[in-house]
Order: C-alpha cells, then structure tokens, then sequence
C-alpha cells in the first residue's frame, strides 16, 4: 500500500542525486513544469529516509539522475526505485554517459521512464506530461515488470538458419508456456530482408518504423509499442519487418534501447531475429541479451564471418560470454568425418559449439514456404525436436533465475 502523505513543504517533484550539477541544464525545464519552488533536489541516502517515514503529500513523480560514476551503486539505487514504487510515486530516470546494461537493470527495477542527457528540447516536458496524464486508478497493462529475457538470434552468414530457428524457438517457447501465464513475442529487425513474415504467413507492418518515426525516443511508451505487434495462433506476438527495405540506420541505439527495455518488461520472452550484418545498434542488443544465439554452418564462409565478427566483439571489449554458437545442418552422431571437421572448425575459432542442430531435410524449407512453424508442418522432425528441447532449456533456466531472484 502506498504510504501515508506527509502535510509538509509543498514539492511536486524530486530530482534524486547526490551531486546534482551535472544535470544543471535540466533546471529551467523543471523550473517551466514545477515551478522555481515546486521541486527540489535531494541525496539518495535523504531520499531513503524519506520513503522509510512518509511521502510529503503532492509528491507525486522523482526524477533519478544517474551518470557514469554511479554504475557502481546500481542496487542501492535498484532498491531506491522499488522503494518508491511501494509509495506510489513514478520515478524518471535522468541518463547520463550511462551504459546500455545499466540503464536495463534500473527499468526492470520500475522506473517508469527515461530521459537521457543533454535532453533535446521540449523532452522534459513532454515526458512529465505524459506521466501525469496517466490514469492512476487505471489496473496495470497485462505483463507490467514481467523482467523478461531476450534472445537474439544471429546468422553467421545468408542462409545460414537463423529466422528458421529464431521462429521457430519463439513458437515453442510460446507452447511451452502457454499453461504457466507467459507470453512470449519475436521481433524481426531485419528492416531490409526480414522474412519472419513469409515463415509465418502474416502480413508486413509498418507499426514498427512508423511508431519510431513519429514518436521519438521519449514518446515510445507500452501502449504505443502494444500497437506494433500482430498475434498469430492465439500464442505469440510477433513484429514484422517492413513492407518496404528500409536502411539499417532508420532506428538509432537508443531506439532499440527503448524497444527492447519495453519489451523485456511485457514479455517473459523476447525473441529477436537480427539481420546477418553489423549494424551501429548490433551492440546494444548484445548488451541485452541474456544469450546471443549466434548461427553458423559448417562452410568457410560461415567460418571466415565468424572470425570476423569475434575479432569486432574483442576489439570493442564487448560481452563474449553471452554468445552461444549454434552449428546448423551439424553432421551426425555416426559422420564421424563430419564431427572431425567440426571439431577442427571449433578449435581453429577458438569456439565451442554448444549447440547442434541437425539438417531437417525438405521439410524444412516445405514449411517456411508453407508459412508455418515446424511444430505445425512436420512435428517429428529431427530439427523441430531439438529446437523444442533448447526452448525447454530456455524456459527452466529463466524459472530458476526467476526463483533465485537474480
């Protein structure tokens, strides 16, 4: 229950930090929307104290300024967040030089939005005003702070298998959990070639593309992003690439911060099927994910692109313990010439292929042309098998680390 309110000075708005000077520019802002008197700044530690006894009546909304020095007090502001929560206020986040994982773990603690800083103009407000125009009597949209784990798929090279396994992992996850109250989405940010829409034989939306372009960083919210996707089998919701190729630059880091952070906090179960090229947000994805599937065969263009793309991951001192590669087509148990050169293929990359899937045959590429999910065109098949199983993983792991609370 939110806490009693406090008849004391009148404050509409908090901003939350122990040095607050580097967010100064943000000043006449507050100052426009609250009043000079209407809001002030206060510590972190003054903050605590203050939740702990009562919530000074009118206060309704802190604004958490966090920048690069304070990534090393990420749970005492987690706590602050939840904290303030339980007395029923909206905290903003207020980024700045603050990293992708970061900002992650602080919106799955229940901040409600973020503003990053410098803010462009008019961002501010536009926030505020959006946050108080909410109806707080309102019941929370279905999936509300559901922390959910994203799942990258990424194809080593063209044809390599990713859409195929990202669609396919995304629908079993979606049968696997069906019974327990989950939901699970895939989102295609191929913008250019996607094909979740052929293998699922569902019509190209705009929602996507368009929601970015009108709505900006900021404007994104739940409801907006709600709009974007398109349900298919009563099971999963999915978001098509566009009608139309578009250039991988359309969406910015940030954009794909957002989406992403959105949908982590709806889904229980994010799927992402990413295009096979780098792009300048391919980072900020890896950054999210809880594993990066990463999609190779077993011939020397999948292995030289490989090479490659480990050494980007090195040079910018990017998470490589979150990759997992998958080996497509992987030869089988009793191809022991085949399993030779897969093993000299590992070795030689300084990988390991933790996962294999076997070669599905033409039911496989039957299916995709059919627009429909191996567990619906050929349910005994080997490929359709093994990747129910990896969903089966997927889905105990994120029980148990639902359990330990991690």
């Amino acid at each position: 229950m939110p806490m009693p309110r406090l008849k004391a000075k009148q404050v509409d708005l908090y901003a939350v930090a122990d040095d607050f000077a580097p967010f100064d520019g943000v000043s006449d802002a507050l100052d426009l929307q609250c009043g000079p008197s209407g809001w002030a700044v206060i510590g972190l530690e003054e903050m605590r104290r203050l939740l702990d006894r009562a919530v000074p009546e009118g206060l309704a909304e802190i604004v958490l300024a966090v920048d690069a020095r304070d990534e090393s007090r990420l749970r005492e502001m987690s706590a602050l967040i939840g904290a303030a929560k339980a007395a029923g206020l909206s905290v903003i986040l207020l980024l700045k030089d603050v990293s992708p994982g970061a900002m992650h773990a602080l919106m799955r603690a229940g901040a409600l939005d973020f503003i990053p800083y410098p803010a462009p103009e008019g961002l501010v407000a536009d926030t505020l005003a959006r946050i108080r125009e909410r109806d707080l009597t309102a019941a929370p949209a279905p999936g509300v702070g559901r922390k959910g784990v994203i799942l990258p798929v990424f194809s080593m090279s063209g044809g390599a298998g990713g859409t195929t396994f990202a669609v396919n992992l995304a629908y079993e996850l979606a049968l696997e959990t069906r019974k327990a109250d989950a939901r699970v989405c895939l989102i295609d940010l191929d913008f250019q070639f996607g094909s979740v829409s052929t293998y699922l034989d569902m019509p190209r939306q705009e929602a996507l593309i368009e929601l970015l372009a009108t709505a900006g960083i900021g404007g994104i919210d739940r409801d907006g992003l709600a709009g974007a996707f398109a349900t298919y089998k009563r099971h999963l919701s999915v978001i098509t690439s566009p009608v139309d190729s578009m250039p991988m630059d359309i969406v910015s880091s940030e954009e794909i911060d957002r989406v992403l952070i959105l949908c982590a906090a709806a889904f229980d179960y994010v799927v992402v099927d990413l295009p096979h090229t780098m792009t300048g947000w391919t980072e900020r994805v890896l950054h999210h994910a809880e594993t990066f599937f990463a999609i190779t065969g077993m011939d020397m263009r999948s292995a030289q692109n490989t090479l490659r793309f480990l050494r980007l991951l090195k040079s910018e001192e990017l998470p490589l313990e979150k990759l997992e590669f998958v080996m497509n087509r992987a030869p089988g148990f009793a191809d022991f010439g085949g399993r030779s050169r897969m093993k000299r293929m590992a070795e030689s990359l300084g990988v390991e292929y933790a996962l294999t899937l076997p070669d599905g045959g033409r039911q496989v590429v039957q299916a995709c042309d059919q627009g429909q999910t191996l567990a619906q065109y050929a349910g005994g098949n080997a490929l359709r098998k093994q990747i129910k199983r990896i969903a089966q993983s997927v889905k105990l792991a994120a029980e148990k680390r639902k359990a330990g609370g991690l």
